[in-house]
C-alpha cells in the first residue's frame, strides 16, 4: 500500500479555484490508479475524479466535468486535483485515494480503494 497526505484545501469564494495535491509514500505509487473523493458535513462521501495508473485515462463526476481536472506525476508521486470555478455546493472535506485494481467498472465505488488520505477541507463562499 501506499500512503497518502493531501494538502492545498483552503477558504475561496465562489468562482475561485484551487489546486490540491495528494503526496504518496512508497515506491508502488505509479501501479495505483488514483482516484478524489469529497464529504460534505451529513452526506455520504461521493466520487470526484479518478486517473489512471499512467494518467491516459481520466474519469470525472458530472457535477465537476469541465471544472475539475485530475493529473498525476510519476516521477514525484503526486496526484494533483485543479479545481476551477467552485461553488459553493463544492464545499466539503476532500480525500485522495489509491486503488491497485480500479477498473472501467469500479472507479466510483470508494471501496475499491486501498489507501486514503486524511482529507483537506475546501470551503467555498457565495
Amino acid at each position: 500500500q501506499v500512503q497518502l497526505v493531501e494538502s492545498g484545501g483552503g477558504s475561496v469564494q465562489a468562482g475561485g479555484s484551487l489546486r490540491l495535491s495528494c503526496a504518496a509514500s512508497g515506491r508502488t505509487f505509479r501501479n495505483y490508479a488514483m482516484g478524489w473523493f469529497r464529504q460534505a458535513p451529513g452526506k455520504e462521501r461521493e466520487f470526484v475524479a479518478a486517473i489512471s495508473w499512467g494518467g491516459g485515462s481520466t474519469y470525472y463526476s458530472d457535477s465537476v466535468k469541465g471544472r475539475f481536472t485530475i493529473s498525476r506525476d510519476n516521477a514525484k508521486n503526486t496526484a494533483f486535483l485543479q479545481m476551477n470555478g467552485l461553488k459553493p455546493e463544492d464545499a466539503a472535506v476532500y480525500y485522495c485515494a489509491a486503488g491497485f485494481a480500479i477498473t472501467l467498472v469500479n472507479y466510483r465505488l470508494a471501496t475499491k480503494y486501498d489507501s486514503w488520505g486524511q482529507g483537506t477541507q475546501v470551503t467555498v463562499s457565495s
